[in-house]
């Protein structure tokens, strides 16, 4: 997938925003509206690079004359001191951005990275890894662009892609045959239908009633084993709910063809990523501020 720079400028505005008010105090009484700076990103972790034309674009809008030179891209692998890229911009902007920039980037590598290592724990099993709906507001496209980046795949991208009728609908609806048969008779062709079992009770009846996806909620990987020989290949297989890394290689291992994980964006840890200066300009006084912020200004 890629990500849509009307998007990204929207969420780097609002970013950007809220982190400053009307002025900077740390920089802008020390440096200069014309002093210019010269840093880079650099990995202080071994993983998966993400959001490296998200970051970078923090400082495009905050400064135009903003230049860059870019070494690693996304999806790359990082190697702890790798240099990500090297620029050099207004020192102001570089300094009003650095937080918003490496915020964007650190939480996209932190998904891509466990993404990845989720994706390397089942290789051979035929298991893919895809993500869910939970996400952060206002950051799905982002973080779901990390997934892909990290190796993973996205589950529906919201409520309007496919129908999933989770336990809820189930028992409000009157059980899985009924429900089935009254969105067969309302929704497109096109639209699939997956179905979340917790047992192989509804298991049976979600394949008797023409499920594309058959979800397997929280089960055992016993209970998963069974399951996938039930359906025997009628309807897809995706396992969730207490899939951690350290699980992963057996719920794969029953022959589930999906396992979505709602931790690779819920609860990623964010990627050790730093900006450095290269070299403070000494050819500076004291900036050249409104009057109205300086010492014995009005208010």
């Amino acid at each position: 997938m890629t990500l849509p720079d009307f998007y990204i400028d929207e969420l780097i505005k609002r970013a950007i925003t809220e982190d400053i008010n009307y002025i900077d105090v740390s920089s802008a009484y020390i440096f200069g509206e014309n002093d210019r700076t010269n840093a880079y990103f650099v990995s202080k972790a071994d993983g998966i690079l993400c959001g490296t034309d998200v970051a970078l674009r923090v400082f495009s809008l905050l400064d135009p004359t903003f230049e860059y030179t870019l070494y690693k891209r996304d999806g790359n692998e990082l190697k702890k001191g790798d240099v990500i890229a090297d620029f050099s911009g207004k020192t102001l902007k570089l300094l009003e951005g650095e937080r918003t920039s490496l915020n964007l980037l650190q939480h996209m590598s932190g998904i891509a990275t466990m993404t990845n290592a989720a994706v390397k724990a089942v290789e051979g099993t035929g298991a893919s890894i895809a993500d869910t709906r939970k996400t952060l507001p206002g950051l799905r496209a982002i973080q779901k662009y990390a997934v892909t980046c990290g190796g993973g795949h996205n589950h529906r991208y919201n409520l309007s892609d496919a129908v999933m009728l989770k336990d809820n609908h189930i028992d409000a609806g009157g059980g899985i045959t009924k429900t089935i048969e009254v969105l067969r008779k309302k929704i497109g062709h096109t639209v699939k239908i997956e179905v979340e079992t917790r047992n192989t009770e509804e298991v049976n009846e979600a394949v008797n009633a023409g499920a594309d996806i058959i979800m397997l909620d929280n089960m055992t990987c016993e209970q998963m084993t069974q399951a996938v020989k039930i359906i025997n290949g009628r309807a897809l297989t995706e396992a969730s709910g207490n899939v951690t890394l350290e699980n992963i290689r057996s719920v794969a291992e029953t022959g589930v063809d999906i396992i979505s994980m709602g931790a690779i964006t819920h609860s990623v840890k964010a990627f050790d990523i730093s900006m450095k200066i290269k070299a403070i300009p000494h050819n500076y006084c004291r900036a050249d501020v409104p009057k109205d912020f300086s010492s014995g200004g009005s208010r």
